[in-house]
């Protein structure tokens, strides 16, 4: 049996925390900033985890991160 490719899409965007959880960043960062309030733009600043139904999909796209 081969070994598994990582994902290089989903290596750039997701990092395992020590706990081995998934951390991802937040999206609508990017433009169009002039319409949203500062403190949605706080907000999004900020890294959050992966919603537990997307954890067993990503983990395998990203199995040989740490």
């Amino acid at each position: 049996m081969p070994k598994m490719k990582t994902h290089k899409g989903s290596a750039k965007r997701f990092k395992k925390t020590g706990s081995g959880k998934i951390k991802r960043s937040h999206a609508f960062t990017s433009h169009i900033l002039e319409s949203k309030s500062p403190k949605r733009k706080r907000k999004l600043r900020k890294g959050s985890t992966i919603s537990s139904g997307d954890q067993k999909r990503i983990s395998q796209m990203i199995t040989y991160l740490k």
